[in-house]
């Protein structure tokens, strides 16, 4: 079916940190909360949006609405979080565009989802609905799940709709500009990853598509306060983890990820999660701010914290081992626990997951398939996420 026409040392000691991807460098400037329009939607969107998912207190969404925000991201399968905005934001709907999601990848599930994403959002309509799925290949989105997000868009219940993508964003971005089908995306982009993301992202919303990016804090900064300032050489060279860990707990790191993404303006806007109204208060004060040199010495440092850990989603492993584990979902889940603080989310993305795939025990193999090109420890994440959630 074809529906037509993304160095410098600074820290004392010998640890060597990596750059950051090498992109074209825009014009150091505040941010700001001037509305980006949605690729050729016509819908206007704060830059920063709010990732549903991160609270359960209305007043956080009411109020990050009052400071400008009017971008609000949830999902069919996000706990109560439609509902939320529903109570949140239903005497100003007309002021605020609400996407939502579905899991389910059969027509009429997916359209039964639909039908309960806005009882519970109180709404008659979305405006936009996307398909979320572990979409790796441009072959796994099928025609099912395009002529589902057609029929929903012609009822009237979906403005717009689109697909999301974690996994090998560029060759699933060209891919669906080519195929058609879609009005915007919502993928990975964070400052971890390769400057083929930023580019294949610039040449969607050149062709039209909206763009919105999710995973920008890069598995969630909460770690690294959580994080013993070990000086064994496990992690890091010995003497140098104490002044990391200082640099890495600056103020200023997790609204440097944001200002990095944004600063791009072929971003649309982003969902990020924020559960208090501190999260909030800070993030829309640091729009404000421009990217500066120092948010990119913060960024550094946390990409060498990150390196053994982090998936970047660049796809070359296909995210699934020789005995069928989904390493690039385990890791994630991981990020949810660790990352975000977010147990009960990540054990329960283990739990969806199908039975014989959470019976696959890499404890029982000697060495692992997978040999991560961005120098991620694939065997230890996977050995913890097991510990964690099996």
């Amino acid at each position: 079916m074809n529906f037509g026409s993304s160095r410098r040392n600074f820290l004392a000691g010998s640890l060597a940190l990596p750059v950051l991807p090498a992109l074209a460098a825009p014009p150091a400037k505040p941010i700001g909360m001037a509305r980006r329009t949605l690729g050729k939607t016509g819908l206007k969107l704060s830059p920063l949006g709010f990732g549903g998912r991160g609270t359960s207190e209305a007043g956080v969404l009411r109020r990050a609405f009052d400071l400008g925000i009017n971008y609000f991201d949830t999902g069919r399968m996000y706990a109560n979080s439609e509902r939320l905005i529903g109570v949140a934001l239903k005497d100003h709907r007309k002021d605020v565009v609400i996407s939502t999601k579905t899991a389910n990848q059969t027509k009429d599930k997916a359209l039964a989802d639909l039908d309960t994403s806005l009882k519970e959002l109180q709404s008659d309509y979305v405006d936009i609905w996307q398909y979320q799925n572990a979409y790796t290949r441009p072959e796994d989105v099928t025609d099912e799940v395009l002529e589902t997000l057609q029929i929903a868009k012609k009822a009237g219940k979906a403005r717009f709709v689109g697909i999301t993508s974690h996994l090998n964003v560029p060759a699933m971005v060209d891919n669906m500009v080519k195929r058609g089908g879609c009005d915007m995306m919502l993928v990975g982009f964070n400052f971890t990853m390769q400057a083929d993301t930023a580019h294949a992202i610039e040449r969607a919303r050149q062709s039209g598509m909206g763009m919105v990016a999710i995973k920008v804090l890069a598995g969630g900064f909460a770690r690294i306060e959580a994080s013993p300032a070990r000086s064994d050489g496990r992690w890091f060279t010995p003497g140098t983890i104490d002044g990391l860990t200082a640099t890495l707990k600056q103020d200023g790191a997790m609204t440097a990820a944001i200002r990095w993404v944004l600063r791009n303006e072929f971003v649309d806007s982003s969902a990020v999660c924020m559960a208090d109204y501190d999260q909030v208060e800070s993030n829309v004060r640091a729009m404000a701010q421009a990217f500066t040199p120092e948010d990119e010495k913060l960024l550094t440092a946390k990409t060498a914290f990150l390196a053994p850990r982090y998936c970047r989603m660049c796809g070359t492993c296909t995210g699934v081992c020789d005995k069928g584990v989904r390493v690039s979902d385990m890791l994630r889940f991981v990020a949810y626990a660790e990352g975000y603080r977010d147990f009960p989310l990540a054990r329960q993305s283990y739990l969806d997951l199908p039975e014989h795939q959470r019976q696959i025990h890499c404890g029982n193999c000697g060495s692992c398939t997978v040999n991560c090109p961005n120098g991620v420890q694939v065997r230890d994440q996977l050995l913890k996420a097991e510990r964690l959630f099996a």
